[in-house]
């Protein structure tokens, strides 16, 4: 029999397991081991950070009772402890992901890529399982996206919520909470990712993965003999979640109720809450604001109180990224708001973040009046959302009261479709059509092929309301005074001095020169009206009522960029 005696062993190195062996650390337990029957836990940092005992390859065989002992038997050794809990998980058997998808080998249930350094892998999943498996993609390198809508991040074990922020904090994985795929498709033997929302963009990966459901072992998995199981310091970790999925059951209570009925004489966990933390430590802010934030607001340019340009430097990782693709910036509900709006349900998410993507803009010139290259921050354009009956906007009217040297969170790139890939010809024409802010990826676009030598003609056209909604006018106006081929076109639609007109008329009243279909690529981003893309009713595509951009060019022999078939009509929702 051993000679060592355990304060409690912990059954499987998974996130949940991970979290009570922590937690019975910190309450004052001396001897707390964890039994992996795996080469490795699913976040090894944890284990040396809170001094763990951890033994590898350890499937247990037996759970008996011997005096006031509870012994672990494995196919290596015995172990002595006072309390058992049973974290480990296994497939369930039943599941098969929730979506439409394609059988290729590039599409895998709980299976990582062989070799996953720099591909671009989704993990689709919103349990504690689908944080291990995105947080080993990252620490090999891989370019990872946890698609998990669903997720409710309070029902997470501690260390996979803190697992989840380091992802975010250090630019390792792009996370989309709200956002989930509807299918996942093949396009050129590579899977691609439909999600089906305004959202996120179809975006195609190199492996896909799904985070199955977990169901917990049983008593017969571990051999638990009926005098071990009646002593009640056997626990098994969610075996009391009502809705079966196990993989959420929240650890806190299971630490803390473990913890309190076994070891009576240490401080039991509780479970964190946001108003507690917000009432409790003085500098709260500081420290969510340390917690979460990961780059820095360099500049901040007012083009007027409600439209701005802004540039934000990482702390960590690369800001490489082709011209029209975009970012995410976030800030917490714990900052101010410019106005007098009321978030709802503010008390239950104040300590947590509000996220939003926006395209990458670009400086166009330098500080000595050349084109501008590329730089070690990232510039974005952004319009002040106001509060309306039906929506209270949460990122803007905080980020309104932001200045250089503030900090902020900055996501990692999602690489997107709406690029120059289809400008392939330096003599062909290239047509940018926005509103408002739905300019800013035109600007990287318009500056990247004037730097590459582009010759055929260029033109840039934007809707806004008034003069001031310009914030670019003054660089746009200078490059058509360098470049022959390059044609700036501002349609302000409510000044009194200036016939109103939308970028529609420019299209039927041929202001953009000659629409050759064959030698021609048309850009859109802003307005839905003004895109005024088809939508499939009973099997045949139907326009808007009011007539948008991608009608009016179809008549005129251009086609739809689709995933499934390249065109001539390259489209960016921003709205």
């Amino acid at each position: 029999m051993p000679s060592t005696r355990d304060d409690l062993v912990v059954i499987g190195g998974n996130a949940g397991g991970l979290s009570t062996a922590v937690a019975a650390r910190r309450a004052g337990l001396a001897r707390v081991r964890v039994l992996e029957a795996g080469t490795a836990m699913a976040l090894p940092g944890v284990v040396g950070q809170h001094g763990l005992d951890a033994a590898y390859g350890e499937q247990v065989t037996t759970i008996d009772l011997d005096g006031d002992d509870l012994v672990v038997t494995t196919a290596r050794q015995a172990y002595r402890t006072r309390a058992v809990l049973v974290a480990q998980r296994q497939h369930a058997g039943d599941w098969t992901p929730p979506v439409p998808s394609a059988t290729n080998g590039r599409v895998t249930v709980d299976t990582l890529p062989e070799h996953p350094a720099d591909e671009d892998v989704l993990v689709v999943g919103y349990t504690d399982h689908a944080v291990e498996l995105t947080a080993a993609l990252a620490d090999v390198g891989a370019g990872v996206v946890l698609a998990a809508g669903g997720m409710d991040p309070t029902r997470l074990s501690p260390v996979a919520d803190g697992a989840l922020r380091r992802l975010e904090r250090e630019r390792l994985a792009t996370l989309l909470y709200r956002s989930v795929p509807t299918q996942i498709g093949e396009v050129d033997g590579y899977p691609m990712a439909f999600f089906g929302d305004r959202r996120t963009p179809d975006l195609q990966f190199d492996h896909v993965v799904f985070a199955s459901g977990r169901s917990a072992l049983g008593p017969t998995d571990v051999g638990l003999s009926d005098a071990a199981l009646a002593s009640g310091r056997v626990w098994f970790m969610g075996e009391d979640d009502e809705t079966g999925d196990l993989p959420s059951a929240p650890s806190w209570r299971v630490a803390g109720d473990l913890l309190g009925a076994l070891f009576p004489e240490v401080d039991q966990p509780e479970p964190p809450s946001p108003l507690a933390r917000r009432g409790k430590h003085a500098g709260v802010i500081d420290e969510l604001r340390a917690e979460h934030y990961n780059a820095t607001i360099t500049h901040f340019e007012p083009t007027h109180s409600d439209l701005w340009v802004l540039r934000v430097k990482p702390d960590h990782g690369s800001v490489s990224h082709l011209p029209g693709q975009y970012a995410s910036l976030g800030l917490g509900f714990w900052e101010e708001r410019i106005d007098d709006a009321v978030d709802p349900g503010l008390d239950s998410r104040w300590d947590k973040m509000v996220r939003r993507s926006y395209s990458i803009s670009h400086p166009i010139f330098d500080e000595h009046g050349y084109l501008a290259g590329d730089a070690d921050e990232l510039e974005f354009y952004i319009v002040l959302v106001p509060p309306t009956d039906g929506n209270v906007p949460g990122l803007t009217p905080r980020l309104a009261l932001k200045r250089p040297g503030d900090r902020i969170y900055l996501g990692p790139k999602v690489a997107g479709r709406y690029t120059l890939a289809p400008v392939v010809d330096p003599a062909s024409t290239a047509i940018f059509l926005s509103t408002g802010t739905g300019e800013a990826p035109h600007n990287a676009m318009v500056t990247e092929l004037l730097r590459k030598g582009h010759h055929g003609p260029i033109v840039s056209a934007v809707s806004v309301r008034q003069w001031a909604d310009l914030g670019y006018r003054a660089q746009h106006d200078e490059l058509a005074r360098r470049y022959p081929n390059y044609r700036y076109i501002p349609l302000p639609t409510r000044e009194p001095d200036v016939p109103k007109r939308y970028i529609q008329d420019l299209v039927r009243d041929g202001d953009l020169g000659e629409l050759d279909p064959s030698a021609t690529h048309v850009f859109l981003c802003g307005n839905p009206a003004m895109i005024g893309l088809p939508e499939e009713v009973d099997g045949a595509e139907r326009f808007p009522e009011v007539t948008g951009v991608v009608e009016l060019l179809t008549e005129r022999g251009f086609t739809l960029d689709k995933r499934t078939q390249r065109g001539t009509i390259h489209f960016e929702e921003y709205w």
